[in-house]
């Protein structure tokens, strides 16, 4: 297995193949193929960009036909086939069975492109400037989006520059069980002399991934769409990684019945690991002027290919949703097993999560790399998140067959074991 010029060539920034030290050539549904011919059942899936496995058949053939076509690759932000087909299904899939009415912005393909991008809408749109933000959220590294990023290891990275914009509340749960969080925002909202400037919107992920699987309480996310409605503040919802369909709904505050003013997507948004995303906004948002926000990656043809695919076949009806919720039962249930196991050895565990967007905290990084290295061992590919990197982060495919969903989590499971037993 040859690695010298990859070791040699590449930036030390690099993190997932220190983590996962093979060259992998091959990947169809939730198996990776390492270069010794070595097979691994994917738990990581991307980092939540391929929700639909990998080379998924029907997804691979629409990009297939696509390009045989000759059809526009690159087309800046005109108007293309693609682009028409991408929109319709977006709006008849999507949009319309779930009441919601939105227009989109296509800004550069990635998550933090159009975290930045909804994050200057919203100041573009009130003429405010302040962006409130949560304790351990994750919304990109770019600059804007990094001023709305809680985890000091990406601030830090800056070369010293100050990020600055935005505000930092404490998310549901930050301050112990049974305290209310955001009791104390709606306080500073309402004392003129707390030092809150006023904000231009709230952004918020209803499970934050990076953050360590930390779901919002639904009550909780009703409560802050009414603070948000009450107080004239946007409501931006980044569903880059807890979106299309990693909690059990397309959208992933569907599950609190409440409606974003604003929504960013990206990750497994082409469905195909293509470089993708949008911004959706209520129509009377829409407040650029024509290049105002600029790009030359405005929208990719093959991403709207496959992301058409991906809506027709997965989201035309709820056997996708449903599937995943039961998926998502399994993985809880032995993460809970998992967790009051090395709690009796003496390790502090808990399990939490939404449909397949699951955690596993065992209370330090180190003993989380050690689950993790000695699962990749075995043959499971699967990551940390969190502070410290003390959660074992769950983010298989949620096309994966019961028979790799079990065997992941064997694995895991026996990896445990053999680390703390």
């Amino acid at each position: 297995m040859q690695t010298q010029i990859l070791e040699r060539m590449e930036s030390d920034v690099r993190t997932y193949s220190r983590s996962f030290p093979v060259v992998f050539t091959e990947a169809k549904g939730s198996r990776l193929t390492a270069e010794d011919g070595k097979q691994y059942i994917d738990f990581l899936a991307g980092a939540g960009t391929l929700n639909y496995g990998h080379n998924h058949p029907k997804l691979k053939q629409a990009l297939i036909d696509y390009l045989a076509s000759d059809g526009i690759v690159h087309g800046l932000d005109m108007w293309t086939k693609a682009k028409r087909d991408y929109l319709e299904t977006l709006e008849e899939v999507i949009l319309k069975p779930r009441g919601l009415e939105y227009k989109v912005h296509l800004p550069g393909p990635t998550g933090t492109n159009a975290v930045e991008a909804a994050i200057r809408l919203a100041r573009v749109a009130t003429g405010r400037h302040n962006i409130v933000s949560f304790t351990n959220g994750f919304h990109g590294v770019t600059m804007g989006a990094l001023a709305t990023t809680g985890n000091r290891k990406f601030r830090e990275a800056t070369g010293g520059i100050p990020t600055q914009g935005s505000a930092f509340m404490p998310f549901d749960g930050y301050l112990g069980e049974g305290i209310d969080t955001l009791d104390y925002f709606e306080k500073l909202l309402g004392d003129n002399s707390s030092g809150l400037d006023r904000p231009a919107a709230v952004i918020i992920e209803t499970v934050q991934g990076e953050g360590g699987i930390n779901p919002a309480g639904i009550d909780w996310l009703k409560r802050l769409e009414r603070i948000c409605r009450d107080q004239g503040i946007l409501l931006i919802v980044d569903d880059i990684q807890a979106g299309c369909g990693r909690t059990g709904k397309f959208f992933s505050f569907e599950h609190a019945g409440i409606t974003p003013d604003i929504v960013t997507n990206s990750k497994s948004l082409s469905g195909f690991g293509l470089p993708f995303a949008h911004v959706l906004m209520r129509p009377e948002l829409d407040k650029w002027k024509p290049g105002q926000y600029n790009g030359t990656f405005r929208g990719f043809s093959l991403a709207f290919t496959t992301a058409a695919a991906a809506m027709r076949q997965f989201w035309s009806d709820d056997t996708l949703e449903r599937d995943v919720q039961r998926k998502g039962r399994v993985v809880e249930d032995r993460f809970q097993k998992l967790a009051a196991w090395l709690t009796e050895k003496g390790i502090p565990a808990s399990e939490r999560g939404r449909g397949l967007m699951r955690g596993l905290d065992v209370g330090s990084g180190g003993h989380a790399d050690k689950i993790t290295a000695e699962a990749f061992e075995n043959g499971l590919v699967i990551e940390t998140s969190g502070h410290d990197g003390h959660v074992v982060k769950c983010l298989c495919p949620l096309t994966i067959s019961d028979e790799d969903l079990l065997e992941g989590l064997d694995i895991l499971e026996a990896s445990i074991k053999k680390v703390f037993g």
